[in-house]
């Protein structure tokens, strides 16, 4: 990015009370909800929303690989409520609800996310494809992530919102363009903020032709890898790998085939679907999510950092978003 002297860049204009980094679902949500309350705001990204990581998720309501719990637990419950509100209020956005079984070969108990979702029962044995002893069965949300990432972006433009493209070396490039930035760049914390912390988790998934599947199925233990069905209106989304600290964006031929054969092991009518490709994303993996307050990175303006959300953002995006909203609040 290439700011002027004053510090102000002048394709984003002088009028902007925040700016937000980074177009993926958190930075998209956090964007949403700042202008709800008035504010003017803008978006810089890197990257076409397009190509964000949050474009290929499988996208379907779930805590995985993120921390801490009970705060996740919070952001997820609030997230779970406006994205089932969007499901019913919204048919063009992009957003199902879809029922899930979650597969185990020994006995749950209760998990710690269950508070967050509506209605957690142990599944019927006929729920329960064969080797499973044990499930629970439950509604959440799922999300099309090329549709609804679209539907969010519309949103915020037509409420006068903008989405320029930059590609920052630190978030100091944009000092002095509004008195508050949320930054929201996932796996860009590494470069923009110097958060070694932050690792690639590579997640691989394979699309099929949908053979009339309208149940989620969930393996978070499967012995041979992390292991999803997920049915969307058109296909399915079929996963997956998390691999940490591996950045390649290159679909591996090998990791396709074994993901089709785990999945079509727990959903056999898989076997008569057509594939349409795989894809690969980079999950902003971390220790815990990092949402809070910094005054000292940029001098002169209020810093909310929102990342690290693994593979959960779109479970945790409005959460985040309305804990961000209160933290801008409280300073400006």
């Amino acid at each position: 990015m290439d700011p002027s002297p004053s510090g102000t860049d002048p394709a984003l204009g002088r009028d902007l009370d925040v700016v937000v980094v980074g177009a993926g679902v958190v930075g998209l949500s956090a964007a949403l909800a700042l202008q709800a309350t008035g504010r003017r705001v803008a978006i810089v990204t890197a990257d076409a929303v397009s190509d964000t990581t949050s474009h290929v998720a499988a996208a379907v309501w779930f805590p995985t690989e993120v921390g801490p719990q009970d705060r996740v637990a919070v952001w997820g419950r609030h997230t779970f409520e406006v994205l089932s509100a969007t499901a019913r209020d919204h048919p063009a956005a992009g957003v199902l609800l879809r029922d899930t079984v979650m597969l185990y070969r020994e006995p749950p108990g209760r998990p710690w996310w269950a508070a967050a979702v509506d209605g957690v029962r142990d599944a019927r044995p006929e729920q329960l494809p064969p080797g499973y002893a044990h499930g629970l069965a439950f509604s959440v949300p799922l999300v099309e992530m090329p549709v609804h990432l679209a539907w969010l972006v519309a949103r915020f433009t037509a409420a006068g919102g903008r989405l320029h493209r930059a590609r920052l070396t630190s978030l100091r490039d944009l000092a002095g363009v509004a008195p508050v930035l949320v930054h929201c760049s996932g796996l860009g914390a590494r470069d923009l903020v110097g958060d070694t912390s932050v690792v690639p988790v590579r997640g691989q998934v394979v699309r099929t032709t949908n053979p009339g599947l309208t149940v989620s199925l969930r393996d978070q233990h499967h012995p041979d890898g992390y292991t999803y069905v997920h049915p969307r209106t058109d296909d399915v989304v079929l996963g997956g790998t998390l691999e940490v600290g591996r950045s390649d964006l290159v679909p591996d031929p090998d990791v396709t085939a074994a993901i089709l054969a785990r999945c079509t092991a727990l959903a056999p009518a898989l076997a008569d679907a057509e594939v349409i490709g795989a894809a690969v994303g980079l999950r902003p993996g971390r220790p815990t999510v990092r949402l809070e307050v910094d005054e000292r990175t940029v001098p002169g303006t209020v810093v909310v950092h929102d990342y690290g959300h693994g593979g959960a953002g779109v479970t945790l995006a409005w959460g985040c978003a309305a804990e961000v909203v209160r933290l801008v609040e409280a300073r400006t």
